[in-house]
């Protein structure tokens, strides 16, 4: 069975956003880290070589293949700033068309800076997904 690439390593959360060269895209991907930290009350974590995370719980598919995620987390990457929330259909359709400048991809919201965005839909999506996530994986 395939090894699951996305798994917490010890990674310096700060180092990695350090290294980001485009200065808005790490001053975005700081206040990131600090408003998901606040909203779960879980210190961000370094998932694979680029993904930042909050918290994490265990899933494990029909097919027998299984494994730890975050609950939440985002990804600076060149073009946009990856967002992965696990928001379901109803809140998707009501918080997305108020959430601001976006795309969205099967798994993920993509935005090009913070300032794009509605900061109170944003701290919705995160709380929405994080109880989704919860519910879904309890402990």
């Amino acid at each position: 069975m395939a090894k699951n690439k996305k798994t917490q390593t010890e990674n310096s959360v700060t180092g990695f956003l350090s290294s980001i060269s485009d200065e808005t895209r790490q001053n975005d991907s700081f206040r990131l880290a600090e408003l998901m930290q606040n909203l779960t009350g879980f210190e961000p974590r370094m998932w694979g070589a680029s993904i930042v995370g909050f918290g994490s719980y265990h899933y494990k598919y029909d097919s027998g293949h299984e494994g730890d995620a975050p609950l939440i987390g985002f990804s600076p990457r060149k073009d946009a700033i990856s967002l992965y929330l696990a928001l379901n259909a109803e809140q998707r359709d009501e918080l997305l068309p108020k959430f601001g400048k976006h795309k969205t991809g099967k798994g993920c919201i993509y935005i090009k800076k913070l300032s794009d965005v509605n900061a109170d839909v944003f701290k919705d999506m995160i709380q929405a997904s994080v109880e989704n996530m919860k519910n879904r994986y309890p402990a």
